[in-house]
């Protein structure tokens, strides 16, 4: 994994965290869910390339 993969995910957490923080204090409590999980779903097709790579590594390691 590369260090900007993990600024990329920091990125997206400090910028869900203050939609978050402006929702809250805006009274729009019902979308501080969805920014929540649509933060968490661009951080797992972020990370999806990284996984299979990842499989893809172990498999060669075990031969199979």
């Amino acid at each position: 994994m590369e260090v900007n993969t993990l600024f990329k995910i920091a990125a997206v957490g400090i910028i869900v965290a203050i939609l978050n923080q402006v929702l809250i204090k805006s009274g729009r409590d019902e979308y501080t869910m969805v920014t929540t999980l649509a933060g968490l779903i661009i951080v797992l097709m972020m990370l999806i390339p990284e996984l299979s790579d990842m499989f893809s590594y172990i498999e060669s390691v075990f031969n199979l």
